[in-house]
């Protein structure tokens, strides 16, 4: 095999993969509709120029593999081309597992939060302790800079394992492709509304993927959420779990939530090993970390070294990340889409000794967001914030009985004593935030997109020269 061809390559693990396969020496190439940042700038730092949409002229006769990414259908240009040359063809985790995995210890990162940021702790933690872990994980690291290494043959290999479909032609979730030697699941909640009927047919899928683990493997649960504890009785392996419970094999104590950082200490078996100062915000970064050092300890490193290495995580791109500061208005990009994460981001940002208003600018734009089943949840979780604003629906394809109402939930939050409003799009909410936010006021802006450009336009709005006069803003604070 010389020559990649994968449709969807912008998409995070599609991207990743691409950069893996050029440096395993291949020659790769793309296509996808929407370019946009961190994976765009990932595949540019290698040489990778995506082609402009999807075009039969983007495969020729000489490709010696197609990856048919999860987000493209039948219908698809490209898709149908290959089908009819009869071109070698497969799904994103088959090649994954083909490439990476079969050689390697893969430590399966799983759950329906938390994934992706412990994946990349648990890299970092195996590669400050000498370990050169390999890796494929859904986003961009902040300290890695990338989401992706092909790591020492043989070693551990930290994969973010996602329970969503592989493909058009194989709807199984792409975990089961992974080879668990180490599995970690954060939490089981229902999620992903366009692949499961309801949470049954999600928890049957974790089922599977616990079931494959070695019996000289290890489970490693979060004792915090039922579901995810519950799988200890599908378990062939032995099970360790983590989490604030007192109960949890591996524990945080004296947990101490400071405006910049989250401190507190490790204990494993009621035995103190160590203690992290975390420069990361929120009780969901705590349980990260705990499934973290339970993952590279498992896979050999020392607890404490761990915990320690855990203290220079700066965390990754697009949770929870600052992406500027002007005239004392701190601006945050969240990938928050779930009701649940984003209950979690927003009770972050509510840390001690944090002042001024707490805005959530939230666009229902992923498949679980668009929907009306989770309305209720995404009151819930919004009124949290002092101001709310949502942004139009993104899919409004979807039938007005299965697509979120943002009159509803501007309705509902209302009710509840919270300032929200309906503004349509990035253009709109940057001028708005540019005209009322006041100094010390922290705004988060939600997406799983590129929501139009929404952070960018923001903080030039509450730089331009026009605001330095109108007497909201204080003195120049810009970060």
């Amino acid at each position: 095999m010389r020559k990649v061809h994968l449709i969807g390559i912008c998409g995070t693990a599609m991207a990743t993969v691409a950069v893996l396969l050029k440096e395993r020496g291949l020659d790769v190439r793309g296509s996808d509709e929407h370019a946009y940042p961190p994976m765009s700038e990932l595949l540019a730092s290698h040489g990778i120029r995506p082609l402009e949409g999807y075009r039969a002229e983007h495969i020729p006769d000489d490709l010696d593999l197609v990856v048919v990414g999860n987000a493209v259908s039948r219908g698809n240009a490209e898709v149908e081309t290959v089908l009819d040359r009869r071109i070698r063809y497969c799904s994103l985790p088959e090649i994954v597992r083909e490439e990476f995995l079969w050689n390697a210890r893969p430590i399966v990162v799983a759950g329906t939060h938390g994934k992706t940021t412990t994946s990349f702790m648990t890299a970092w933690a195996l590669a400050e302790t000498g370990a050169e872990p390999g890796f494929l994980i859904g986003g961009v690291s902040r300290d890695f800079g990338t989401s992706g290494r092909l790591g020492s043959g043989g070693g551990p290999f930290v994969i973010e394992g996602d329970e969503y479909d592989s493909a058009f032609f194989d709807k199984t979730a792409k975990f089961l492709k992974y080879l668990p030697e180490i599995v970690v699941v954060n939490a089981v909640e229902f999620d992903h509304a366009d692949i499961y009927r309801d949470l049954d047919e999600l928890r049957l899928a974790f089922r599977r993927l616990v079931r494959l683990v070695p019996r000289g493997g290890r489970l490693l649960l979060c004792a915090d959420d039922g579901e995810a504890a519950a799988l200890a009785a599908e378990a062939p392996c032995a099970v360790e779990t983590f989490g604030l419970a007192d109960d949890a094999d591996w524990r945080a104590r004296h947990v101490r939530y400071e405006s910049d950082a989250t401190a507190f200490d490790v204990l494993r078996g009621g035995q103190r090993v160590g203690s992290a100062v975390l420069p990361l915000l929120g009780a969901f970064n705590v349980r990260n970390a705990l499934g973290a050092v339970a993952a590279a300890a498992c896979a050999g490193a020392p607890p404490a070294a761990v915990i320690a290495a855990l203290g220079h995580f700066h965390g990754v791109r697009r949770r929870l990340e600052v992406r500027g500061v002007v005239r004392g208005v701190t601006v945050y990009d969240d990938f928050a889409h779930h009701p649940t994460a984003v209950r979690e981001t927003l009770q972050a940002l509510r840390a001690p000794g944090t002042a001024g208003r707490l805005w959530a600018v939230f666009e229902p734009r992923s498949a679980t967001a668009c929907r009306r089943v989770f309305q209720g949840a995404f009151a819930e979780a919004l009124q949290l914030a002092d101001e709310v604003v949502v942004a139009d629906v993104f899919r409004s394809t979807l039938p007005a009985s299965e697509r979120l109402s943002e009159g509803m939930l501007v309705a509902d939050l209302t009710a509840r004593g919270v300032a929200a409003r309906h503004v349509p799009g990035a253009p709109e909410i940057a001028g708005l935030v540019a005209r009322e936010a006041r100094a010390g006021d922290r705004v988060v802006l939600m997406s799983n997109g590129d929501f139009g450009g929404a952070h960018e336009r923001v903080l030039a709005a509450l730089a331009s020269p026009a605001r330095e006069s109108d007497g909201r803003l204080d003195a120049d604070t810009r970060g």
